[in-house]
């Protein structure tokens, strides 16, 4: 029950169908300070009558201490921390936090370490952003952390995902390969155990049968050094590429410097395209066609579902949309 069409209860609501305070109110739910027995029953009553669930940053505000929101990150290494896409992460989380009095701290969850998120697990989090999420990760998060945890990348039916849809942009990226007469199209991969690193890859292999044209997938890890190891692979294993297409920006550009380093011209004998849409993306020569990714909303939206503590959608997906330039 809601005490509007589509409003959730709030602890105003609360108070006013107890016939209590709101200070009083707040502490039997918080489970802090005194309250007497029969003020315990009717908020209790209340709570169930109307269906309230607390906001978990103003729970946690109300059982003191430091409050703050974590940005946990799946990676290899600690060096997954330094990615400028975290760091996108943090700060569109922080702008919505700030406001609201809730910190966010940034952590790493090691490859292979399915209790990572039970050490997050304490009350002074009001709620858990996940990055570069996994199925083993999604099935590790402690009972009493669910309702407080949303996925950047897959998702699960307890755990809300915020993704962009990057099916669509490599879709877009790859046509537009096609139209300009690209036929030979090789492809830099990210992370093999990262799900939503396979859709794009996916993708290229569907559109690659559909045009009869030859399947050609490289390993790939989101970096610029892979990118010029993989130009320099690509190059040799199959002479006759025009095309080189990453699944990051970064990437892609390592790939121009590992093709101007072979004497390669970009894109007069190899176009290049990547995903992303990075600042860096519009001011390189040539600027790079790519495909956009809006970060900051996606993570903006995460972090104000675990502040709302509203259910949010199973999926969330952001759209995604050609960017042309002058690489391909």
């Amino acid at each position: 029950m809601t005490t509007a069409a589509h409003r959730p209860a709030t602890l105003e609501d609360v108070a006013r169908v107890a016939g209590v305070s709101r200070s009083t109110a707040s502490r039997v739910i918080a489970g802090t300070g005194f309250a007497s027995p029969a003020a315990r029953e009717l908020v209790a009553a209340a709570v169930d009558q109307l269906g309230y669930v607390p906001n978990p940053a103003a729970r946690a505000l109300v059982r003191g201490g430091g409050v703050r929101m974590v940005v946990a990150v799946l990676g290899a290494s600690a060096a997954v921390l330094d990615d400028p896409y975290v760091h996108q992460v943090v700060g569109s989380a922080a702008r919505v936090c700030t406001p609201a009095s809730v910190g966010v701290a940034l952590h790493w969850l090691p490859l292979g370490d399915p209790g990572g998120l039970a050490r997050l697990d304490d009350r002074s989090v009001c709620g858990v952003i996940l990055v570069n999420t996994t199925e083993e990760l999604l099935e590790s998060v402690p009972r009493s952390l669910r309702g407080r945890v949303v996925s950047i990348g897959v998702g699960s039916a307890s755990v809300p995902s915020f993704d962009v849809d990057n099916v669509a942009g490599s879709e877009a990226v790859l046509r537009h390969l096609y139209a300009t007469g690209r036929r030979r199209i090789a492809m830099v991969a990210g992370p093999r155990w990262l799900p939503c690193a396979q859709r794009p890859v996916e993708t290229y292999r569907r559109l690659m049968r559909q045009a009869g044209m030859p399947e050609r997938v490289l390993p790939g890890d989101f970096t610029a050094a892979c990118g010029r190891a993989a130009a320099d692979v690509a190059l040799r294993q199959w002479p006759d590429v025009d095309a080189i297409y990453a699944i990051s920006d970064d990437t892609a550009l390592g790939v121009i410097a590992g093709l101007r380093d072979a004497g390669v011209r970009v894109p007069g004998d190899v176009a290049v395209a990547g995903f992303d849409d990075i600042p860096l993306a519009g001011l390189t020569a040539p600027a790079l066609t790519t495909a956009s990714h809006p970060v900051g909303r996606i993570a903006a939206a995460a972090a104000t579902a675990l502040l709302d503590g509203r259910p949010a959608a199973p999926v969330t997906l952001f759209p995604s949309a050609l960017v042309a330039r002058a690489s391909a």
